[in-house]
Parts: C-alpha cells; sequence; structure tokens
C-alpha cells in the first residue's frame, strides 16, 4: 500500500509513522505537513534517524488522490474543508480529528466552536469505533477515528447498557488522561512545573468528548440520555483511565455483567476483560492497541465500578486507525500491531 499522513509531526503522526514501519502492506510512506516544509523528519526526530530521514511534503490536494490510504492527523476544523473533496476520489480516508464524528452538524458547531463539515460528507463517514461498527466501516470511504476518551468510555460500558444490565441515566463518568493527549504545542497546561506533581480538572460539563460518548451510547447501545463525563490531567505522557460508576438493574450480580463483557468480545484481539488483581493500572496497556476493562459491583450501593485503560495514543488513536484499515482492506486486525505492553 502507498500511503500519506498528514499532520505527521504531531503525536499522533508520529505514532502512526511508528506502527507502519513494521506494518507489512506499508510499502511507501509519506509524511506531509502545513507548516514545515522541506524540513527533515528525523531533525524534528532525532530518534527516526537512519528510518525517516525524508522531507516533509507540502499538502498538494492533486497529488493526495494517488495514495491507497489517507490518515489525517490535525487539529480540528482543518478536515472539515481539506476531505470532502477527496471522497470517492481512490484513496480510503481515515480521520483522527474531531470533525466527522458527531452526525449532528450544530453539535460539532456547539462542543468544538467551529465551522462543521459538510452535510453530505458527515453522512458519509463512518464512526470507527472497530468492535462495534466494522461493517460500516469496511464499506466506508470515509471512517471518523474516535476521540481517545470516548474510546475507553464505550468500549467498557456499550456491552452492559445494551443488555440493560446498567442504567445510564445514572450514569458518572471519571476519567483521567496523560498530557500526551493535549497534543505536542506547548501550553500553559502542560508547561512541566504547572503539570508536575500535580492534578488538573478541566473542561467541567464542556468537554467536546460529552457529545460523542452520547451518541455512541444511542447508536450502539439503543439508549438516549445525557452522562455526566469529567475529565482530569494526571502528570504522566500516556494513557487513559476511564472510571464508571453506574446504578445496576434488578438482580445483577458482579459475574452476570463479566460475563457479558467477555462474550461480546470474545475472539475481539484488542480487548481483554480482567479478572480479580490487585493491579490494574494504565501501563498494563502501555504503548499498545489493548483497552482492558475490569468490573467490580458493590452490594451496599447497588452500583457498579467500570474501568478501563488505554494508551490514548494508540487504541485512542493511531493504533486504532490502523486497525480501521486493516478492516478496510480485509486484512488480520491485529496486523503491524502486535506489540507487548512495555510496563517498566
Amino acid at each position: 500500500m502507498k500511503i500519506g499522513i498528514i499532520g505527521a509531526t504531531g503525536y499522533g503522526g508520529l505514532e502512526l509513522m511508528r506502527f507502519l514501519h513494521n506494518h507489512p502492506e506499508a510499502q511507501q510512506i509519506d509524511l506531509y505537513t502545513s507548516s514545515e516544509e522541506g524540513t527533515l523528519f528525523s531533525t524534528k526526530y532525532p530518534h527516526t534517524t537512519n528510518l525517516y530521514d525524508q522531507p516533509l511534503l507540502k499538502i498538494d490536494q492533486e497529488q493526495l488522490t494517488d495514495y491507497d490510504v489517507l490518515f489525517t492527523s490535525t487539529p480540528a476544523g482543518v478536515t472539515s474543508r481539506l476531505l470532502p473533496p477527496l471522497i470517492g476520489s481512490g484513496p480510503k480516508l481515515i480521520d483522527l480529528s474531531g470533525d466527522f464524528r458527531l452526525k449532528e452538524a450544530e453539535d460539532y458547531e456547539h462542543w468544538y466552536k467551529k465551522t462543521p463539515a459538510p452535510k453530505e460528507a458527515i453522512e458519509q463517514s463512518a464512526y470507527g469505533l472497530t468492535e462495534w461498527n466494522k461493517e460500516a466501516i469496511r464499506k466506508a470511504d470515509l471512517i471518523a477515528n474516535p476521540g481517545c476518551y470516548p474510546t475507553a468510555v464505550l468500549l467498557s460500558l456499550l456491552p452492559l447498557i445494551k443488555e440493560w444490565l446498567i442504567d445510564p441515566k445514572g450514569l458518572i463518568i471519571d476519567a483521567k488522561s496523560g498530557v500526551s493527549g493535549a497534543g505536542n504545542t506547548p501550553g500553559p497546561m502542560t508547561h512541566f512545573s504547572e503539570t508536575n506533581e500535580n492534578l488538573s480538572i478541566y473542561k467541567i460539563n464542556q468537554h467536546q468528548h460529552i457529545p460523542e460518548i452520547e451518541q455512541g451510547i444511542e447508536l450502539f447501545g439503543n439508549q438516549k440520555t445525557p452522562v455526566t463525563f469529567t475529565t482530569h490531567l494526571v502528570p504522566m505522557t500516556r494513557g487513559i483511565m476511564s472510571t464508571s460508576y453506574a446504578p445496576l438493574s434488578e438482580c445483577v450480580t458482579e459475574e452476570k455483567l463479566l460475563d457479558c463483557l467477555r462474550e461480546y468480545y470474545d475472539g475481539m484481539p484488542f480487548i481483554r476483560v480482567m479478572p480479580e488483581s490487585a493491579k490494574f493500572c494504565t501501563k498494563q496497556v502501555y504503548g499498545t492497541n489493548f483497552c482492558d476493562i475490569h468490573v467490580k459491583v458493590d452490594p451496599r450501593t447497588n452500583r457498579a465500578t467500570i474501568v478501563s485503560v488505554i494508551d490514548n495514543l494508540v487504541k485512542g488513536a493511531a493504533g486504532q486507525a490502523i486497525q480501521n484499515m486493516n478492516v478496510l482492506f480485509g486484512l488480520k486486525e491485529t496486523t503491524g500491531l502486535n506489540e507487548v505492553p512495555l510496563f517498566i
């Protein structure tokens, strides 16, 4: 395959390059930038010396039709204009920004504070939550890769919501992310002296992933409800831990919840339903495309605590994008993604 990465110098683009480098079907990988044309990729990221000593390319709309796959890892508001003319022109498009995730343009405008993509382009996109939307992904010319938080949240909750084992109306989701989720542009919130040895809560009731989570619950869980979703910044580089608190339906036990998750994700290589253990942490998925899920029930409150962990740059971004590419082209889902977590 001939592959192009637009936005290659961001963390998402960097992870795409890392995994695609060892992908057996990736014959050519071209790296595009909007601001650093001509710069050697290995100059910007010295750890890629002798691997990617190639100049970054200027985005040229006509050249982009020559690829089998185009990954776009750009800030919100860029691909809503860049990609619509390319739909159906040849390359399969996998967008890691948020521009095509929300099916209602008004929701995008409200939560992202930007002009939405054309309605026709939004309608043509397939939401790329791989384990839940494979049929649509296989047929799509444009895939809207999910956000990192919605990936962790939805994968852990959807089977339980769909089977009516928990009540989403009483759902409270507490999520924590490493600093890389904010991208590689420095800012006050990610400044070392303000992030180190600190814990921050941000975008209270305003996070742009809230409508995406609610849309996913309606689309795949068949229930329409608002959710309480709160995000925190943790002084670590990678990782998301989503902890959800949900009221149980009548006579639901912990074993029933675990059995439901195991049944839904049986044979899905990147979902691991974890048994009882003394440790459950973000490091157990570090650098990989795994999503690990664990559940505990408190009989005193009749509530379930549902925990999931992912690497926000892999299963929450580049890894899931490549998993979607594999589905698109009829490849084994794990192709190019068989990594052991880097624990130490």
